[in-house]
């Protein structure tokens, strides 16, 4: 998950970040054509810097392993630009479903094939898949943020970062077998993900 949102244009700063947002994404773009034509384990850092006309230490500015160019996606971004724009009468998880329901319906083909591909480097790549629950983890970080940027509250709240935990954790459940088994993500996987989220927002009845 990406670590932080581009501001918007106009703001103080819009114009840098917009240039870091086309650094990183053309670092991991040339990445992952990199990883198709020669192999991910073949592939150097290195390589994907020059194919993206940085330096290496820029490339770990952005990325700090390997392994986080294939993990940290668009797709996190846009759900938390998504989440931030959610009417503030509505609940926590009743905000992340209605955001991760507007993501999805602006995925663009390049966007969701980009997703495809890195889910089965998540499965195909021992260290990938291994980096991936690190992920997990600065995820609910991420979560908290926005969380409790909505509520008011210190994303080091308890109860902010308990219901973070618990968001992401039936993420988990939900992504965890998919990443195990074949890698195949599709629009089923995002429809498991709400219908999990829509159980914790009802107190997780069994």
């Amino acid at each position: 998950m990406t670590e932080t949102l581009g501001t918007a244009g106009g703001q103080p700063g819009g114009l840098r970040e917009r240039k870091k947002a086309r650094t990183r994404a053309a670092i991991r773009e040339h990445a992952l054509r990199l990883f198709r034509e020669q192999g991910y384990h073949t592939t150097t850092v290195e390589q994907i810097a020059a194919a993206a006309e940085v330096s290496p230490s820029t490339f770990f500015r952005y990325f700090p392993t390997k392994e986080d160019v294939v993990l940290q996606d668009d797709m996190d971004t846009v759900m938390l630009e998504a989440f931030a724009r959610q009417p503030p009468g509505l609940s926590p998880v009743a905000a992340v479903r209605a955001a991760t329901r507007e993501a999805l319906d602006s995925m663009s083909p390049e966007l969701w094939e980009q997703i495809r591909e890195t889910s089965r480097l998540m499965v195909t790549v021992p260290e990938v898949r291994a980096r991936a629950m690190d992920e997990f983890a600065r995820t609910i970080g991420v979560m908290a943020e926005a969380m409790g940027k909505r509520a008011g509250r210190s994303p080091d709240d308890l109860a902010v970062r308990a219901l973070a935990g618990a968001i992401i954790g039936v993420i988990m459940s939900v992504t965890l077998p998919w990443h195990w088994a074949d890698g195949q993500i599709s629009r089923d996987t995002f429809e498991e993900i709400d219908a999990g989220l829509a159980m914790l927002e009802a107190g997780l009845p069994l």
